[in-house]
């Protein structure tokens, strides 16, 4: 048997190479499970509900996918350096892309609901996950966000890269503090 102990990080990094393993190896064959995703390990980060195919939980009004940090970085981290209206300078965003996300959990819609901790919620055209690829961001400049600092997640466009999005439709979609989506 081997001894992890004293190896710091190396149990974590197990774990989320198991959940990376299954999600690739989900990808691979094309397969769905049954509409289960596996159950989150750590403290919960993003609940989706509404239009989905693949759940691994019970919530009030029905089934949901919920995602701990460990699920939604085995989904693939990228990095998207910008500028952002709520914050100021270009830094380096890293997060999933949204549409990774919608994805996993087999999400058909027209609309969006996203819902911060303090309870603010704006639509979002389905299409914006494809169309600009924003990211849901876990770390700024390489640090994770906290609640105070704008997290745990904050969803991040790439305003910098698509003229388009400089204005305020987008400010308003780009929620920090998100907790949930509701697929409609």
């Amino acid at each position: 048997m081997i001894d992890l102990r004293g190896l710091g990080n190396a149990a974590a990094f197990v774990r989320v190479g198991a959940v990376a393993l299954f999600f690739a190896l989900m990808m691979w064959t094309g397969e769905a499970w049954a509409g289960e995703l596996p159950a989150p390990q750590g403290k919960v980060l993003l609940s989706i509900t509404g239009n989905i195919a693949h759940t691994n939980a019970d919530v009030s009004g029905g089934r949901a996918a919920q995602f701990d940090r460990a699920q939604l970085e085995a989904l693939g981290m990228h990095t998207l350096e910008t500028t952002n209206p709520s914050i100021e300078g270009v830094h380096a965003f890293s997060g999933v892309r949204l549409s990774d996300v919608l994805d996993a959990v087999g999400a058909s819609g027209k609309v969006l609901v996203a819902r911060a901790l303090d309870g603010y919620s704006v639509n979002i055209p389905f299409d914006d996950a494809y169309d600009f690829t924003p990211l849901l961001v876990m770390k700024i400049d390489g640090v994770v966000i906290r609640v105070r600092t704008k997290g745990p997640l904050w969803i991040v466009y790439p305003v910098d890269q698509v003229e388009a999005l400089k204005n305020e439709i987008y400010s308003t979609r780009s929620v920090w503090q998100l907790k949930s989506l509701d697929v409609k």
